[in-house]
Formats: C-alpha cells, sequence, structure tokens
C-alpha cells in the first residue's frame, strides 16, 4: 500500500457572493503524480478543509487514464483525531472509474448532499467536531496500473 500526498494549490476565487450576499466561495485544488507503482488502497490526501465548510455540488475530480480498471473512493478523515467516529473511507462518494477516457466527474454524486458541513458526511458523526478534516482518495479497484495525473477541484463556503 502507498500513501500518496498532493501537491495542494488554496486559492481564494473572486469575491463574488451568493445572491443573498452570505458566502464567498473557497476552493482546494490539489494534483498528484500517480507512479506506476501504486497500489490497490492506497491513498492520497488532497488537503484540508475546516471541519464547518459547507462542501458544493460543483466540485470535481480528473485523472488521466489510470489503467484497465481503476476506481476510486472519496473520502474524508480525521486531523489530529478530532473525528468521535472512524475515518470514512467513501464518505463523499465511491466507485470512480479512471479506466476510460480521460476522467472528469463529480466529487459528490448524491445531489441531497450538496451544501452539506464536511462533518456531515462522516458516518456516524452527529456534531461538528471542529478544527479540520482533510479530504482524500482510497484506490479500490486495480487491476494494471499507468502513470498519471489526478486533480481535486474542491469548492467550498463557510457559513
Amino acid at each position: 500500500m502507498t500513501t500518496l500526498t498532493a501537491t495542494e494549490r488554496r486559492a481564494h476565487l473572486l469575491s463574488a457572493t451568493s445572491h443573498g450576499g452570505a458566502y464567498t466561495v473557497k476552493n482546494l485544488v490539489s494534483t498528484v503524480e500517480v507512479p506506476v507503482t501504486t497500489t490497490l488502497n492506497s491513498t492520497i490526501g488532497f488537503g484540508r478543509v475546516p471541519s464547518n465548510a459547507r462542501l458544493l455540488g460543483s466540485s470535481r475530480f480528473y485523472s488521466d487514464v489510470l489503467g484497465a480498471t481503476t476506481k476510486f473512493d472519496f473520502g474524508i478523515r480525521a486531523v489530529n483525531g478530532n473525528l468521535a467516529n472512524a475515518d470514512d473511507p467513501d464518505a463523499l462518494s465511491a466507485n470512480h472509474d479512471a479506466s476510460g477516457a480521460l476522467s472528469d466527474q463529480l466529487v459528490i454524486t448524491t445531489f441531497a448532499d450538496y451544501g452539506l458541513p464536511a462533518w456531515d458526511f462522516v458516518a456516524s458523526e452527529t456534531s461538528d467536531p471542529g478544527g479540520e478534516l482533510e479530504i482524500y482518495a482510497t484506490l479500490t479497484d486495480l487491476t494494471t496500473t499507468v502513470a498519471g495525473t489526478i486533480t481535486l477541484d474542491m469548492n467550498y463556503v463557510i457559513d
């Protein structure tokens, strides 16, 4: 198993506010080069967001073709043990296929979850633990690996 860490690029988008004027969209963009030596159950840490960040449905995942049956789950894990329950490896979504043509997919695939705070995606978590949570991916299916690039573009707002 390999643990990879993405290169994080944190940028604030234009200071455009929503129609209600309450929020400014923030953005976590991280890119990692996946080597040929990557193995099943390897994880990629993309970066941290505040636990109360409301994750937006416009968040996307991009990847090169990474092998015959390469699939990823997107999850959330504790930073400094701040979750009351276990890390949730498929909290955001599961079974993203990176084996076909270049991938451009939504990270949050359940429409009803758009705008939920990051902590609320974690199974059995009942309140905001505070601090930050890490967004990560787990390689869940693999027969052959080809080196390539993966990018996470996570949009969120803070109340």
